[in-house]
């Protein structure tokens, strides 16, 4: 059963999210979010104490805002138990992102204490609740204890909420089968042409969201039709050679976060339960970019996030420290569900993620391209295309061999991937 929107509030399992005809605003950002923030709460307008608003400023994308209600005498964790986050859209995302479909996700993982409850809907946003802790820097991915904490969590996504298919859709197997659908779109057989990059495999999936991408692109100029071509050439290539890895899951799909960069890890504070100080206790915020991917994928796109924005290639992890998270995420992950005792796993990962470590570049690229033209928020998103479109094709040269054979020295991040 797929959600249904209506005026009043966006319904799954009989829960209800409500939905504000009302938007916030940059230039008005105070006056717009308090607005948001008293029409879900009007008490908070009452009393003594005023509403603060954080600002968070760790994205690239949308604009993330904590809103706080200072109750006098109140301690910080109290205080913190009744914030809220307040995200809105980057201007003109819908072209990347299906809003629906994040908000499907986020309710479905928010029900297996996957994700804070989600409370709102606002015209270009969402409203749920605070996680108290500690957002992850790119240096703090690569302390042992986080990195262990992040493996475990990440399987249990993987784990818990497994990918079927309903013909051809891609369904989140749950209480109920939650239909993970891409919405229409305009242009006739447009999305016959996305979902055929995949022929054979449920949608929407990660091949089929880059082929979306890539339809969006602009091409305006003879350079912009070239490097569309490219690309297109290039996605066609990788989704015969990667789509059909045999990965984790009855399809090879898993339910990935995909954008498992530094600032959606939450290091949350340890309670007394939890003895184990070699693992941090984390949880993931920011679901707009989940959908089906091979496990591969969501591993090697968080091990390109050790770098940060910067794309510091010194710091990527080496072939000894993925193998030991994969070895930790593997040990969750069969904690979780059934997995056969007679296949190596550990291995088989391992070897799929050096397989797909030129993606992410691929992959965030497109996403930058299109930022480029879009976008209101002051990050230089063609210098970032072009860094992580050359990590693709520095690993296509690695690949097949071009790069040795011109004689050329082999990339920082191609030799700090070969390490052990």
């Amino acid at each position: 059963m797929s959600p249904r929107s209506a005026s009043n509030g966006f319904h799954r399992n009989g829960h209800t999210i409500r939905q504000m005809p009302l938007s916030y605003e940059n230039a008005e950002s105070q006056t717009s979010a308090l607005h948001l923030v008293l029409t879900l709460f009007p008490e908070w307008g009452q009393g003594e104490g005023k509403v603060e608003f954080i600002p968070f400023k760790d994205g690239i994308t949308n604009t993330l805002i904590k809103a706080v209600k200072q109750r006098p005498g109140a301690t910080e964790e109290q205080l913190d138990k009744e914030a809220v986050l307040l995200r809105a859209y980057g201007n003109g995302t819908e072209v990347l992102i299906d809003r629906d479909r994040e908000t499907t996700s986020h309710s479905l993982l928010a029900q297996h204490g996957l994700a804070p409850p989600l409370l709102a809907r606002f015209q270009n946003g969402l409203i749920y609740k605070f996680i108290r802790g500690q957002v992850c820097s790119p240096s703090d991915l690569q302390r042992e204890h986080i990195w262990r904490g992040v493996a475990r969590r990440l399987a249990q996504w993987h784990a818990l909420l497994p990918i079927v298919a309903d013909g051809m859709k891609a369904v989140i197997k749950d209480d109920e089968d939650i239909a993970l659908a891409q919405p229409p779109l305009t242009s006739p057989g447009a999305l016959d042409k996305i979902n055929a990059i995949t022929p054979g495999k449920p949608v929407p999936n990660i091949w089929t969201v880059m082929q979306k991408w890539i339809f969006a692109l602009p091409a305006g100029t003879k350079a912009e039709l070239d490097q569309k071509a490219t690309l297109q050439r290039e996605l066609a290539r990788s989704a015969t050679e990667l789509g059909n890895t045999p990965g984790l899951g009855s399809n090879g799909l898993v339910f990935a976060h995909c954008d498992l960069l530094s600032g959606n890890i939450i290091i949350q504070p340890r309670h007394r339960s939890e003895q184990d100080p070699t693992i941090a206790p984390v949880s993931f915020i920011d679901y707009e970019y989940a959908t089906p991917s091979p496990v591969a994928f969501d591993l090697v796109n968080h091990f390109s996030e050790w770098g940060g924005f910067d794309c510091d290639y010194n710091v990527l992890p080496t072939r000894s420290t993925r193998r030991a998270f994969i070895e930790e995420y593997m040990a969750s992950y069969a904690s979780h569900t059934h997995i056969d005792p007679s296949v190596d796993y550990v291995a088989r990962i391992f070897h799929e993620v050096d397989l797909f470590r030129g993606i992410p570049g691929l992959y965030w690229g497109v996403w930058a391209l299109i930022q480029a033209t879009i976008s209101q928020i002051d990050f230089d998103y063609a210098f970032y295309a072009k860094v992580r479109l050359g990590e693709y094709f520095d690993w296509r040269a690695e690949q097949d061999g071009s790069r040795a054979k011109a004689g050329i020295a082999m990339p920082l991040r191609e030799r700090r991937w070969a390490e052990e």
